[in-house]
């Protein structure tokens, strides 16, 4: 039968009745977990932090264009931050923001994810396809996972603005110049940075151990969400060292791609999204 030319608003209707069914199947997966059997880790090495850089890689050249424009939001909402923070008097909590905006990657990086799961199943690679991501059966797990990296951000902040308040504040700083002279050359502004750090720290290591295996398990298998979770964090406990590794990686690249205007994050964020789906498939049986 010839497919005809719809309207605006039939597309749309039809967009939101395919959703919503696909919402509601998956949230009614959400409590439905319980049983089956949790899967299996492995022990992890470092040749396997090495060889899953490697095939991240392979798919980032394979699938450069696609990814890139996945991300491309990430560095801009950094930069609007940043713009914001300058131009107003949270010029203190410019590098917290920064920080642990970081905090977000693994929900930014699910659409990276899913261009991995499809090149690996033959299937199309376009950002298009990653993006229908209200199709698949675990999109409110991977929903919920989100909004509660959202929350850790939050707490974050209220964090970081509290140690501010504790250590250089609570007044704003006059300037961006008496600011860092303030944070560099007082015991107080020393005080805010390693507490500031040192807590920063804690709160990485919690993202890490619940997000890393849990948004790719979503993707590839209807395990639930309490389930990925509980793997996520069995995997850290079972392999710390080489977990630590593995952030200390993610976080030295943030870094670098974080120089130039957080534009280098383009590369660096779909090399290591890439790199995670392949750890993954390595740590998971």
């Amino acid at each position: 039968m010839p497919q005809t030319i719809g309207n605006p608003l039939s597309w749309m209707a039809q967009g939101l009745g395919h959703s919503g069914q696909h919402l509601t199947d998956s949230a009614r997966s959400l409590g439905s977990d319980t049983t089956q059997s949790m899967p299996q880790v492995r022990r992890l090495t470092n040749a396997d932090l090495t060889e899953a850089l490697r095939l991240g890689l392979q798919d980032f050249l394979a699938c450069r264009t696609d990814v890139m424009f996945l991300v491309l939001l990430y560095p801009v909402i950094g930069i609007l931050l940043i713009t914001m923070g300058v131009q107003s008097q949270m010029l203190p909590m410019l590098f917290p923001m920064i920080a642990g905006f970081a905090l977000l990657g693994p929900a930014a990086a699910v659409g990276v994810y899913e261009v991995s799961r499809r090149r690996e199943q033959g299937h199309p690679t376009s950002w298009l396809a990653a993006l229908r991501l209200y199709e698949h059966p675990s999109f409110a797990a991977i929903l919920m996972l989100g909004f509660y990296l959202l929350g850790v951000f939050a707490v974050w902040m209220i964090t970081a603005s509290a140690i501010y308040a504790y250590t250089l504040g609570p007044a704003a700083p006059a300037s961006f110049n008496s600011f860092l002279t303030s944070v560099f050359t007082t015991s107080e502004g020393w005080v805010m940075v390693i507490a500031g750090g040192s807590v920063g720290l804690l709160f990485a290591i919690v993202v890490l151990a619940v997000s890393l295996v849990s948004f790719p398990m979503l993707l590839d298998r209807r395990a639930g969400l309490p389930i990925s979770v509980a793997t996520s964090l069995r995997l850290t406990r079972e392999n710390p060292g080489v977990v630590l590794r593995w952030g200390a990686m993610i976080a030295a690249g943030l870094v670098l791609g974080s120089i130039p205007a957080l534009l280098g994050l383009i590369i660096v964020l779909p090399v290591f999204g890439h790199a995670t789906w392949h750890l993954y498939r390595r740590a998971v049986v």
